[in-house]
């Protein structure tokens, strides 16, 4: 039976934890939404039911992770981990505090950490401050976020907004003193009447004494970077083999490559400025605000461009340009538009022969995963920290996809995906 029952907010995200789990050795399935009652998962350690709750209204957000939640109890998982992105993604509504409320209220939990530190990846938590590389959340490009915006890097503050139960902060200096230590600092901001506890940590050693210290509680939630310590507590007890297991080589598959982007964060748009020697076509939904004609201008486009290179298609815009779009359109309305545009574009490059493609931006990689009819991903290797290649299940064809979160990657992530896909 799987030891770590998983509900990831979006789909790269999932991704990215199911990769940090596998890199520990654990045998770990994606799931595509919620499974079928009687689906099988014999033979992991570890599932990932990839929800796209995060933007969701927070009352449909609440109900799809219970529902997930029950399913993960029906498979007889001994601990549940709630996945959000490493950068906090909320509004004051939720929908984080929301849907870990609901989580420990099922399982009849009374207290859970709550810790997206990522040091890997640029993200680290110092006095309950959540900073992106050297500056703070509120100063990285986040604050501009066209459905989250990050404007307050304390998370302490943003969490209490969030849930009626309290929020508390285990400090660096209790982190840097070990397992004991932390959870020590767990027990008296529980004593206090906390609900929950942002826990700070820097580097990754912080990550495993974190891990070690949870152990025993039923629920965590957090980022990917969390999981770190995870797998050895199961090691430790007896229920993973001795030494990791090494992560399971993917099937080539030959056929076209493509890139979609829908994420607007400054990573992705870094990304594809170095990525310039690529055949790029650019979706412009305040020229075009009709999904199914840029989908059509885009596969036009496209026509006697598969081949040797990858193309690029991408919504992605600077703030100023995603303003405008909103001020135009209407948040809903854009986000919906290109969303839909972007799957569509997905479906049609998979007939054109497309089946090596990578997707950029956590709605975008949903929407596109559920046009395809994808429902499992067996995860591969890392391309970059949290962002592996998978093989897809469940689709009428064989794919190879890489589902990037926006936020995540080096400045040639585009190019270095495909170069590894050639040296395997």
């Amino acid at each position: 039976m799987p030891l770590l029952g998983a509900i990831a907010d979006d789909f790269t995200g999932a991704t990215d934890l199911a990769s940090m789990l596998v890199k520990g050795g654990m045998r770990t399935v994606q799931t595509i939404g919620v499974p079928k009652p009687d689906e099988s998962v014999d033979g992991y350690d570890a599932v990932v039911v990839s929800l796209k709750s995060r933007t969701a209204p927070a009352e449909w957000a609440c109900a799809q992770s219970l529902a997930a939640l029950a399913w993960l109890q029906g498979a007889d998982c001994r601990q549940y981990f709630f996945k959000y992105c490493s950068t906090f993604d909320s509004t004051d509504l939720g929908n984080i505090g929301p849907v870990a409320d609901a989580l420990l209220t099922a399982l009849g939990a009374r207290f859970a950490i709550a810790c997206p530190a990522f040091p890997a990846n640029g993200r680290s938590v110092y006095q309950g401050h959540l900073f992106v590389g050297s500056v703070l959340l509120s100063e990285s490009g986040m604050q501009n976020h066209p459905l989250t915006p990050m404007r307050d890097p304390n998370l302490v503050r943003v969490l209490s907004r969030q849930t009626d139960g309290g929020v508390g902060l285990v400090p660096y200096a209790a982190v840097a003193a070990g397992p004991e230590a932390i959870r020590a600092a767990m027990r008296t901001l529980g004593k206090a009447g906390r609900r929950y506890a942002i826990v700070d940590a820097v580097s990754d050693q912080h990550l495993l004494a974190i891990g070690e210290a949870i152990a025993d509680h039923a629920l965590i939630t957090g980022g990917s970077g969390i999981a770190m310590g995870l797998p050895g507590n199961f090691r430790r007890a007896g229920l993973l083999p001795a030494s990791p297991a090494v992560a399971a080589r993917l099937p080539a598959l030959a056929g076209h490559a493509a890139i979609i982007a829908g994420s607007c964060s400054p990573a992705t748009l870094g990304q594809i400025e170095e990525a310039a020697d690529l055949p790029r076509f650019a979706i412009d939904p305040l020229i075009t605000p009709d999904a199914q004609r840029l989908a059509a201008d885009a596969l036009a486009w496209v026509e006697g461009k598969l081949g040797a290179v990858p193309v690029l298609i991408a919504a992605s815009a600077p703030p100023e340009r995603v303003q405008m779009v909103q001020a135009s359109l209407g948040r809903e309305r854009a986000g919906t538009l290109i969303e839909t545009a972007l799957a569509t574009i997905a479906e049609g490059l998979v007939a054109r022969g497309v089946r090596r493609l990578v997707l950029a931006g956590g709605e975008t990689a949903g929407a596109v995963v559920a046009k395809l009819g994808v429902q499992r991903l067996t995860i591969g290797e890392e391309i970059a920290p949290g962002v592996p290649w998978t093989f897809a299940e469940g689709t009428g064809e064989k794919l190879l996809l890489a589902l990037k979160s926006g936020n995540f990657g080096q400045p040639a992530f585009f190019h270095d995906a495909f170069a590894m896909l050639r040296k395997s």
